[in-house]
């Protein structure tokens, strides 16, 4: 049973994201600062395993319009702030993360254009998949026995996050253009 309603904003929801919206700059000042270490790794794990919860949290207390907002953003912050991080660090070059920067940027301004037109497009499981590889990408470049032995361990899933990346972003372009050509059709728009 739904605790909050859709117009909530204090939710435990909301505060599992707002909480990891706090701690992505500690997490960036540490990472640029001294890079590769367990309690740097940990801390990631920490504030990537929290999108679970608070999806949970919501799932259970009711999802509200400014926990379908403030999640994916809080999720792009920590991602894109920990490759950027990394990038600064000479870790990862800045090529793969400009191209996975440009893509979520590209797709936040797309499903907000198509939002206002009434066309909801919903997660895909490729697009819950790139995020999930791009957080081990970030996981292994943080963990000191890979980052010391291993570093191609950690650029292997950077670039296969980039080809997950843009493929989810081309299903989500054709899943947009869908469904605004078959809303079109129906209210009689030319598309």
């Amino acid at each position: 049973m739904s605790s909050f309603g859709p117009s909530a904003l204090v939710t435990p929801a909301n505060g599992v994201t707002m909480a990891r919206v706090a701690f992505t700059p500690v997490l960036l000042g540490l990472v640029v600062g001294s890079g590769a270490s367990y309690f740097v790794l940990a801390l990631w794990i920490g504030l990537a395993a929290s999108d679970g919860l608070d999806g949970f949290l919501a799932r259970r207390h009711g999802t509200t319009r400014s926990g379908a907002f403030l999640d994916p953003l809080a999720d792009k912050l920590l991602v894109l702030g920990a490759l950027v991080a990394l990038a600064a660090r000479g870790v990862f070059a800045w090529f793969p993360v400009a191209v996975i920067a440009a893509r979520e940027i590209t797709m936040s301004v797309y499903r907000s254009w198509v939002g206002r037109r009434g066309v909801s497009i919903p997660a895909r499981r490729s697009a819950k998949a790139k995020t999930v590889v791009q957080e081990v990408a970030v996981g292994l470049a943080l963990f000191p026995p890979a980052a010391r032995r291993a570093p191609w361990a950690a650029q292997l899933a950077l670039w296969l996050s980039v080809g997950l990346t843009i493929s989810s972003g081309v299903q989500y372009l054709l899943d947009g253009t869908r469904a605004r050509r078959g809303g079109d059709r129906a209210s009689g728009l030319p598309s």
